[in-house]
């Protein structure tokens, strides 16, 4: 039976209109870092380049020789700046910093990984193959919602969590803006891109 983590984990579930705090399991990634704006940085498009090889040679790899399947779960990333305006009210994208992450079943250990990356790279090794890294996230208690529409309308939702729903919840922002792309931003309209918008908390 072929995993879909989409529709089996909690933590993939949001409704719009609807701030939901969760405890999010420690879970596994494909990561790659980077800077700018995700529309013209070639950092942002290398680093797409290299993550999904190795997130596809991972998945055929479990299947083949694990004889367990799995569908690749969406695009995610986490976003960050010195100024978290930038991302609200500023809306500065050459200020962003990001990882962007696959996530990757915790049965996936380093030795499957190395294998799928020295696959990769003797085919047609991508430019930033070297930055990919497998490595654990710990969120812990987050606040998600669902963001239905572009994703340049985000800032009001956002705006929202951050000023008005966690600190009338007792909570404070405590890790990286984190967003999950539920689907494909080249094939689906803007108005119907539906984007989970997580944010990590504490009790302040």
């Amino acid at each position: 039976m072929k995993i879909d983590f989409k529709k089996s984990y909690d933590s993939y579930r949001a409704r719009s209109g609807e701030f939901r705090v969760l405890d999010v399991p420690v879970m596994q990634y494909l990561m790659v870092d980077g800077h700018g704006d995700p529309n013209t940085s070639q950092d942002y498009a290398d680093a797409l380049a290299a993550l999904y090889p190795v997130a596809y040679t991972l998945k055929f790899s479990s299947k083949r020789e694990l004889e367990r399947d799995y569908v690749v779960p969406p695009l995610e990333a986490l976003w960050w700046a010195t100024d978290m305006t930038v991302f609200t009210s500023a809306r500065d994208k050459s200020q962003w910093s990001w990882t962007l992450m696959l996530m990757t079943p915790d049965w996936i250990d380093s030795q499957l990984y190395r294998d799928a990356v020295g696959t990769v790279a003797a085919k047609d090794r991508p430019a930033s193959l070297g930055k990919v890294r497998l490595e654990t996230l710990d969120e812990g208690r987050c606040v998600q919602t669902l963001h239905i529409g572009p994703y340049d309308d985000e800032a009001a939702v956002l705006a929202d969590m951050h000023d008005r729903f966690i600190p009338e919840t007792g909570l404070r922002m405590s890790g990286k803006h984190h967003e999950i792309y539920l689907n494909d931003a080249r094939r689906v309209e803007p108005a119907k891109l539906r984007t989970i918008l997580r944010q990590p908390v504490e009790v302040s």
